[in-house]
């Protein structure tokens, strides 16, 4: 099963969104997936789950576990402050190092209200994962000005329809 990561806690977030029609795009390929939303993660968890207090918070448990038994992954990175959004950053170092990522896959969608997509933050990202042992697809969709491109929950702009379908198939043989 492929674990589609929304990487923020922002509620009504357009990374969501983008984690919905992800999720339809591996349907239609036959895949089964699970959308794994940090907007869900125990608001105390920095403080309840991490470091010595790691296997204490049954909630952010069944996140780490979650995590444990994937094997493939999607990150939705929306771009804050020039980077990836901290509570991404925190999620990850609640999981256990490194056997949580290692020898895993995954792929990264960026999207930003700017004109970059999110291209630094998925480098940013990329370094991470990369100390952590996880493979990373090198397609790497970056999709900008995200607001000017969505309607009604839905992506209207077709290339970045086929980038994502595109991403998917890659994923899968990946």
């Amino acid at each position: 099963m492929i674990k589609i990561i929304v990487g923020t806690n922002r509620q009504n977030s357009l990374s969501n969104k983008l984690a919905l029609i992800y999720l339809e795009n591996l349907k239609k390929m036959g895949k089964d997936a699970e959308i794994l939303n940090l907007q869900d993660l125990p608001h105390d968890f920095v403080f309840s789950a991490l470091y010595e207090n790691n296997g204490k918070n049954n909630l952010f448990n069944n996140f780490h576990q979650k995590v444990k038994e994937g094997k493939k992954f999607v990150f939705i990175v929306p771009e804050y402050n020039g980077s990836f959004p901290g509570i991404l950053k925190s999620f990850i170092d609640g999981m256990t190092y490194p056997n949580s990522f290692r020898n895993k896959k995954c792929a990264l969608v960026g999207l930003s209200s700017g004109i970059g997509g999110g291209g630094i933050a998925l480098s940013h990202l990329t370094d991470i994962f990369h100390y952590l042992g996880m493979h990373v697809l090198a397609f790497k969709p970056k999709l900008a000005k995200i607001e000017d491109n969505m309607s009604d929950n839905l992506l209207t702009n077709r290339l970045y329809m086929e980038l994502l379908q595109s991403q998917a198939e890659m994923l899968i043989d990946f």
